[in-house]
């Protein structure tokens, strides 16, 4: 399947979100409007690519895009609102953080937040759209990068590992240890264990 884009709208810009799934920390997003003279080879979903991949992109991404910039919604935002409406804010920042507006914006999944340029949604565009994959490469990077912090704060945890998603490791560490203040409150097997507190 191939993209065809908007016709006639030069500045897009793809977002991405990196991590709702995980017990623990903020869900990070990113928006990219890419320089059309300065193509970056390789981009592709950055789940499909090797950590040493997406680090290398990211740097290439930073220096060639027109702009990019990344937004996030904290563990205690998703509690507030639920991960979905978290996940639209944090898209939503993103795009608000670009030092250039977009004419238009792709978004990767089946919704697109409120914004106030016309937008959007593409099933799989991680896959499918340049700039939305460069947002998932620059999303997965600074989330990883989060989780590799929070892993040197509480090694014991192991979130570089299992970067806060919820592996048998990661559930086991839980139960064994209780969860931190960077834990969604919100979500199942967080709540359980503090119900058994």
């Amino acid at each position: 399947m191939v993209f065809e884009y908007p016709k006639g709208v030069e500045l897009i810009a793809g977002v991405d979100e990196v991590g709702r799934g995980p017990l623990v920390g903020a869900v990070v997003t990113a928006a990219v409007i890419l320089d059309p003279h300065q193509p970056i080879l390789g981009l592709n979903d950055s789940k499909k690519l090797s950590e040493k991949k997406r680090l290398l992109l990211a740097e290439e991404i930073k220096q060639k895009a027109l702009a990019w910039s990344l937004g996030r919604a904290e563990a205690e935002e998703i509690d507030q609102l639920n991960i979905l409406h978290a996940t639209m804010l944090a898209m939503k920042r993103a795009v608000e953080n670009l030092k250039i507006q977009p004419h238009f914006v792709l978004v990767d999944g089946n919704r697109v937040p409120e914004l106030m340029i016309p937008a959007q949604a593409i099933v799989k565009g991680d896959g499918l759209v340049a700039e939305i994959s460069a947002a998932s490469i620059l999303a997965k990077v600074a989330r990883d990068q989060e989780m590799a912090e929070l892993d040197k704060r509480y090694p014991e945890y192991a979130f570089a590992q299992h970067k806060g998603y919820p592996t048998a490791l990661h559930l086991a560490k839980l139960a064994e240890l209780g969860p931190l203040a960077q834990h969604r409150r919100s979500f199942a097997p967080v709540r359980k264990l503090l119900n058994t507190l």
